[in-house]
């Protein structure tokens, strides 16, 4: 085991990723073939915390990278949300576009289980791109080191419910501070990405009273736009339409020196993670007048539900803790502003501040 220490601060090279992580584990699992890579960032402020992500990779490379990068942004979510917790991450490798078997799958989550385990409590799962509170169940045979249970097994159950809750409050938190009021009525927002975060996100904002334009990958998600009277835009458009509010809630890296100066939005507040292909890109919004709410503090809302499992579920409280979102997001903009600086680089200075106390 690495002595814990305090976290670096990411990258500025997109291609490398610095190793200042505690635990890094890489296995092949022994029932299912395939590659866990587990990492713990943290743990100065409490067991590492963060999901479990199937994902197809073009190689172990990529994998890992993505793994790394993922806990770092825990830890740093964790302590900007003041939680006793700090950052890990877990993945499953899988061939892009391969899709598992039942029993494959099965066999990769009990290998999770058993790198989970290894780690003695170090590291907590929970869900992510790829499974489910149901997968946590498999997960849980190997393991007690496991969150987001359904709730009938005592857990805090789908945590996706939160996180748009919280990237819903982090949209108010902006809209307010470039707009002069929180209220999303007669707003044009872009929802990029519409999984089990995103959808919900888009629904809230309907439901709130703004104009939606919705983008996926998969063709058949534009049924969302019947529901909800949204206009649609193709993926490689997505990022290019005038709009009041861009939400980037599909994978990370989408906003990059290539993207932004085609965006055509006052806002970007969404719940994807590693939205920054690097971090100078924060510059370039800034260069441009665009707000960024962080997304390691917009995102939050899952992370805040799962830590309220610690003594007790009460979903009530989970939902305060979660819409303090946005009072977080203003606080880093005033902290920002104050400094002359962005608001990714106030944040992460929060964060810093928290894992030195």
């Amino acid at each position: 085991m690495i002595k814990p220490r305090a976290a670096a601060p990411p990258s500025t090279d997109s291609h490398l990723e610095p190793l200042d992580h505690e635990d890094v584990i890489v296995r092949r699992g022994r029932r299912s073939g395939l590659y866990t890579f587990v990492a713990v960032h943290s743990t100065l402020r409490g067991p590492s915390l963060g999901g479990c992500r199937i994902w197809g990779y073009l190689d172990s490379h990529e994998a890992l990278r993505d793994v790394l990068r993922l806990a770092r942004a825990m830890t740093y979510k964790a302590a900007v949300a003041d939680l006793p917790l700090g950052g890990g991450k877990g993945v499953v490798m899988t061939a892009p576009g391969a899709s598992l078997t039942s029993e494959r799958r099965t066999a990769a989550l009990l290998d999770f289980g058993d790198a989970v385990e290894s780690l003695g409590g170090r590291y907590i799962t929970a869900e992510d791109v790829g499974t489910s509170s149901r997968d946590m169940r498999v997960i849980a045979e190997r393991t007690r080191h496991v969150a987001g249970l359904p709730r009938r097994l005592g857990g805090s159950g789908d945590p996706s419910p939160f996180t748009a809750l919280g990237v819903e409050s982090a949209i108010r938190a902006c809209c307010e501070r470039v707009f002069g009021s929180g209220s999303l009525r007669g707003r044009i927002v872009a929802v990029v990405g519409l999984g089990h975060v995103g959808s919900k996100v888009a629904k809230r904002c309907a439901r709130a009273g703004a104009t939606l334009v919705l983008s996926d990958i998969d063709p058949r998600k534009r049924r969302l736009t019947e529901e909800l009277s949204a206009g649609w835009a193709p993926p490689e458009r997505a990022l290019e339409v005038e709009v009041d509010v861009l939400a980037p809630c599909a994978l990370g890296g989408v906003l990059d020196h290539a993207t932004v100066p085609r965006l055509r939005c006052r806002i970007v507040a969404g719940a994807a993670n590693n939205q920054l292909a690097d971090t100078s890109v924060a510059a370039l919004l800034a260069e441009r007048q665009i707000l960024w709410a962080p997304d390691f503090v917009a995102n939050a809302g899952g992370i805040i539900n799962i830590a309220e499992e610690q003594h007790g579920y009460d979903a009530a409280s989970a939902s305060r803790r979660v819409r303090r979102i946005g009072d977080i997001v203003l606080d880093i903009f005033d902290r920002a502003d104050a400094a002359g600086t962005t608001p990714l680089m106030a944040a992460m200075e929060l964060a810093r501040q928290r894992l030195a106390t």
